[in-house]
């Protein structure tokens, strides 16, 4: 019953996100955003945790991404580039929750070869945008391509529960198609659309991998 509570909750937040960023409601967009990422953190907090460490790593995660989605909506500049920091490091934690609950399997080679052709062309696609970002930039798209090999490398990790599986695997993909958009926004074409596609993408694959934590074991 919680879970349905939660994603009426989301749901509602995530519209009332939308139509802040529509309206360029900065300081509505900044308060929406905290609170509807804190429910995804609050929702992983109340999973049942069978695999304790698997839980642990994720919320450290998403404390990181929480930190980095109040530095993008922050209106200064700077802010960017420390919202960037923080969402890599919490793709470490995924990744290192990952590697912890999966190992590698016979879907990691498929996931590396997949995650890697992806990346490669959305660097490219990037590249004559990044200015003096084509440093940080690279070490994210690295970093996020690792946690989709890891979440490739969910499906085959046949001890853990199918759905808990499936989710934290498309959770992680949902989240690093989101990035695509992100980027976008900030160096290729900024518009609504970019908001339009990618916070449903962002919020829809942090719920899922909070989600995974009670289903995964």
């Amino acid at each position: 019953m919680y879970h349905l509570l939660i994603i009426i909750a989301a749901a509602g937040l995530l519209a009332g996100l939308l139509y802040c960023e529509k309206n360029e409601r900065q300081t509505a967009k900044l308060s929406v955003k905290t609170i509807l990422s804190a429910l995804f953190i609050l929702t992983v907090v109340i999973q049942s945790r069978s695999v304790p460490t698997y839980f642990l790593l994720l919320l450290i995660g998403m404390l990181f991404c929480l930190g980095g989605d109040v530095f993008l909506a922050l209106p200064h500049p700077g802010m960017f580039l420390w919202g960037l920091v923080s969402f890599l490091v919490g793709h470490l934690f995924y990744v290192t929750a990952f590697g912890y609950a999966a190992g590698t399997n016979q879907w990691t080679l498929i996931g590396l070869v997949i995650s890697l052709t992806a990346s490669s062309v959305v660097y490219l696609w990037l590249r004559p945008h990044l200015g003096n970002m084509k440093i940080a930039v690279i070490c994210y798209i690295l970093v996020i391509s690792a946690m989709a090999v890891g979440a490739w490398s969910m499906l085959g990790a046949d001890r853990l529960r199918l759905t808990g599986r499936m989710l934290a695997c498309a959770g992680a993909l949902s989240f690093y198609v989101s990035d695509v958009f992100v980027a976008r926004q900030r160096f290729v074409k900024s518009a609504f659309l970019n908001r339009l596609i990618g916070l449903p993408l962002y919020y829809g694959g942090q719920f899922m991998l909070a989600f995974s934590v009670g289903l995964i074991g």
